[in-house]
Formats: structure tokens, C-alpha cells, sequence
């Protein structure tokens, strides 16, 4: 095969089949579901789990505990992160973790936790705080505000969703 020879089977704009169009179009009579049976009937769709009647995958797998759908999902930033990516004097909001891709992913709450140390004096906003992280940040001068209740969370390209 040749350079020049790559380009010439790929068709960018691919036309659509158009099915059911008389038997010139060779996609006529059956439109291409072949003779009786399930799948040939209209209105047909089947299961996405379904595997030929065979017992499904999903059901198979054994699931095990309790999955709460309403639990809140919580975001962790230890304070090891805040002494490396602000400067001292700084103040720390979910807006500004996300700016500094501390915080990207979608999330009901904000926690602070105390793993590693903390120099430097920061304004740090958040929904929770752990007892240590709270310690580091007022042994450092910072100060600590608590955020009230489930705030809606911004989620890439700036675009807020609650």
C-alpha cells in the first residue's frame, strides 16, 4: 500500500441507507431484516442487556452491600495541597480549587482534611473541615469559614450545575 492510496476509501460524509425503497435499491421487500422471525417485525427493540437468551451478565454478577443513590458526594483536599499550590495570604474557595484543578469532578461537599503540613496563612472556605485540618490552619494565622448546606458545584468550561 502507498501513501497516496490511504486517503481514497475513507468517505467523510457517509450517505444514509435508505431502506424500504423498492427492490431497485437493493434494500427493498424486507429493508434488510430477511424473512420472519423477532427481529424482523416492527416495533421490535430488545433489552441492552439482553445476550441471545442466554442469563445475562448483570444478572449474574453477585452484588453485595447497599449502594445509597441520595448519599452526598463529598470532595477531599488535604492541607498539604493548599501549602503548594497557594501563596501566603491567599484565600481558598471552591472556585479557586477548581481554577488550581484541586477540586474538578462534580460534588456536593467540600472537606478539608489534615494530612501534611501547613506554613502558610490562608482564608480557606469549605463545607466541612477535620479537627486536624482545622488545628494546622489556625496554628498558621489562617482563618476558617464554613460554608452552609449543599451549594451548587461548577463543573468544566466554568458551566454551574447543582
Amino acid at each position: 500500500m502507498m501513501l497516496q492510496d490511504v486517503h481514497q476509501g475513507i468517505k467523510k460524509h457517509k450517505k444514509k441507507k435508505r431502506i424500504g425503497r423498492g427492490s431497485g435499491s437493493g434494500h427493498g421487500k424486507t429493508a434488510g431484516r430477511g424473512h420472519k422471525g423477532q427481529k424482523s417485525r416492527s416495533g421490535y427493540s430488545r433489552h441492552p442487556a439482553f445476550q441471545g437468551g442466554a442469563m445475562p451478565m448483570v444478572r449474574r454478577v453477585p452484588k453485595r452491600g447497599f449502594n445509597n443513590r441520595y448519599a452526598l458526594v463529598v470532595n477531599t483536599v488535604n492541607v498539604s495541597d493548599l501549602e503548594k499550590r497557594f501563596e501566603n495570604g491567599e484565600e481558598v474557595t471552591p472556585e479557586t480549587l477548581r481554577e488550581r484543578s484541586l477540586a474538578n469532578s462534580r460534588y456536593d461537599l467540600l472537606k478539608i482534611l489534615g494530612d501534611g503540613e501547613l506554613t502558610k496563612q490562608l482564608k480557606v472556605s469549605a463545607h466541612r473541615f477535620s479537627q486536624t485540618a482545622k488545628d494546622k490552619i489556625e496554628k498558621a494565622g489562617g482563618e476558617i469559614i464554613e460554608l452552609a448546606g449543599k451549594t451548587p458545584v461548577a463543573v468544566k468550561q466554568g458551566k454551574v450545575k447543582s
